[in-house]
């Protein structure tokens, strides 16, 4: 799908659910909530906190709950789309125009708005996961004040992914031959996989 400015423009992007989108919108904008748009979707927000979107697919549409395992839903009409990796949000999916109750609609979009309000949501883990140096990488920090300086500025991310580069080698040639190309890339404050992120 192209880059969209706009939800008119998603709306008529996706012609074969254009009138049900339509009305979802209108009853998401009968509140108190901000339209906007991120990653290409209607997002529609309480005080910059993300509470709901829209999307439109091949076989169905749906409103994304970005907190929705936190809805009572009585009616048992939310899914996971991805079981097991999906923790917060929840799924209203519909197939047809027909398929659209305003008033379920609206209950679940006034609930999802007031668990916003009382702070109900899952909070991202930040917590920095303890990177464990290799021998070999830490002889050469430790000899080299330059290199271990520049490690440690570097994002716990990147600390790891150069601990798990060298840890993964099996051959202490090996070892040794990741070593003489990290060592530049530290010092230069990159991650290992920079090339490829910016691609």
């Amino acid at each position: 799908m192209k880059k969209v400015l706009s939800v008119d423009e998603y709306i008529e992007e996706n012609l074969q659910f254009n009138e049900a989108l339509k009305i979802l919108r209108a009853i998401i904008l009968s509140t108190e909530l901000e339209e906007t748009i991120k990653w290409n979707y209607p997002v529609y927000t309480l005080k910059n906190k993300n509470v709901l979107s829209l999307g439109a697919f091949k076989n169905h549409f749906c409103i994304w709950f970005f907190n929705g395992v936190f809805l009572k839903d009585h009616l048992n009409v939310l899914q996971n789309a991805q079981e097991g990796k999906t923790k917060a949000m929840r799924q209203m999916r519909f197939k047809n125009i027909n398929d659209i109750n305003s008033h379920v609609v609206l209950a679940y979009v006034k609930e999802a708005i007031e668990n916003q309000k009382q702070g109900i949501e899952i909070k991202a883990d930040r917590s920095k996961k303890i990177v464990i140096i290799p021998e070999e990488l830490k002889k050469v920090l430790n000899s080299n004040n330059t290199s271990k300086l520049a490690f440690n500025k570097l994002s716990n991310s990147k600390q790891r992914e150069y601990c798990e580069h060298i840890n993964s080698a099996k051959r202490e040639v090996t070892k040794q031959t990741r070593l003489d190309t990290i060592i530049p890339m530290i010092l230069e404050g990159m991650g290992l996989n920079d090339k490829y992120r910016n691609c």
